[in-house]
């Protein structure tokens, strides 16, 4: 069996997705593909717009196999640790020979210059100064390659590109048998909010389905999506909003000790000051964000420690969790072809294979102190979920222990 892995958030999953996964078969010549993609919370520390089993659902729909989630430890973090336990995940599972991920520039060999050039030591040491000097992760990282190795450095600008470099950097640390495979994004940029034709960004498509435009959305959609997300909106399963949070999130930051804050992680410089002067004099989320941000806390950190908030994780816990990578496959969804894999993950992965989150933990078990660390992790994922629910239209979606009830998504 030839597997060609995808790293995604599908947030929602669109036309450029399916054309993603056409083109990351074609290109490998692999017969089968897997997706792992971010839970209920995305990289840049949003909710995702739906839930994970039903956006697991559209991709498999769209033309994945098996889509695995990666859990929220890794999910919610910046592009190095996003991209590298992915990677990890992905070569875990003993059966993935090919990565395919989109980038602005999708010629392998500048890549490739950009992830050598982070590694050296040199330039490690400068991109940690430029971050603690306050620039955003995109920023440090030009500037630190610049300074040591004067290269242009525009094309770092773009984010597709960033993680592709991270994507490379990790696979020649953890996975030097992956083949990596780069392709244009297609027609749409990351931050476009115009939806022409039959291709836009996921940012696009979530703006015009917040304001519940769901037809000018049907013609970037696969039809399968499309029915989906129109199904979610009649039974209010979707969207999420994180504007049901805020109250929770605020009390939070009000009521935790600055002890406690300060073990949060990306927290520095006295930013645990910060956040709960700003939770006392903000009434919402959007107050509070406004009140936060700054050039040297960028808003995709500070909500990053927002959903860290909520979760309980802290620095200490995620540089744990680091040392091994994801503990499990868990998957969401597959399809026919998908059986044939997990066959094959029960024989080869070096994790185990998650189908029944109940075989492993339940509600009670996970707040226990006798958690293996991969059990751990999955709690994680488990409270993420019961988190997130919060945030969906009306009940019954708004109840918790969904990751005990719900079985992967089966569709031939």
């Amino acid at each position: 069996m030839k597997t060609v892995g995808i790293i995604s958030e599908y947030n929602p999953f669109h036309n450029g997705h399916q054309w993603q996964i056409q083109q990351a078969r074609k290109l490998s010549g692999c017969t089968h593909v897997i997706c792992v993609m971010s839970g209920n919370f995305v990289q840049r520390g949003e909710l995702a717009i739906f839930d994970k089993w039903k956006r697991a659902e559209m991709a498999i729909l769209g033309g994945a196999d098996v889509v695995l989630e990666l859990p929220v430890v890794f999910s919610v973090r910046s592009a190095q640790y996003f991209a590298t336990g992915g990677i990890r995940l992905l070569h875990s599972l003993g059966i993935v020979s090919h990565l395919c991920f989109g980038a602005e520039t999708p010629d392998l060999s500048t890549l490739w210059t950009y992830a050598k050039a982070i590694d050296n030591k040199e330039t490690l040491e400068a991109f940690r100064r430029y971050l603690k000097d306050g620039l955003t992760y995109a920023a440090a990282l030009s500037q630190a390659i610049q300074t040591t190795y004067n290269h242009p450095i525009e094309k770092l600008n773009h984010p597709n590109n960033i993680l592709a470099v991270e994507y490379l950097r990790a696979i020649r640390k953890y996975a030097p048998s992956i083949i990596p495979i780069a392709v244009e994004r297609h027609h749409a940029h990351y931050h476009d909010t115009n939806i022409a034709g039959t291709f836009a960004s996921a940012t696009a498509i979530r703006q015009a389905l917040f304001k519940e435009e769901l037809q000018t959305v049907a013609q970037v959609l696969p039809n399968s999506s499309y029915q989906i997300i129109n199904e979610l909106f009649k039974n209010k399963r979707g969207p999420a909003d994180i504007a049901k949070l805020e109250n929770v999130i605020l009390a939070k930051l009000r009521t935790t000790s600055l002890t406690q804050l300060e073990q949060l992680p990306d927290i520095s410089e006295g930013l645990h000051y910060k956040l709960q002067q700003a939770a006392l004099k903000s009434g919402n989320i959007g107050d509070l964000l406004f009140n936060l941000k700054s050039r040297r806390y960028p808003l995709t950190r500070l909500q990053r420690i927002l959903i860290h908030t909520l979760l309980g994780t802290s620095q200490s816990l995620l540089n744990e969790f680091d040392l091994d990578g994801p503990r499990y496959a868990r998957i969401l969804a597959f399809n026919t072809q998908g059986r044939e894999i997990i066959k094959e993950l029960n024989q080869h992965a070096s994790v185990p294979v998650v189908t029944k989150t109940s075989h492993y933990l339940n509600s009670l078990s996970r707040n226990t102190n006798t958690l293996t660390k991969a059990q751990q992790m999955l709690a994680y994922d488990t409270l993420a979920s019961d988190v997130y629910t919060l945030s969906l239209p009306v009940s019954p979606w708004t109840t918790g222990a969904w990751d005990f009830k719900q079985s992967p998504c089966y569709r031939p």
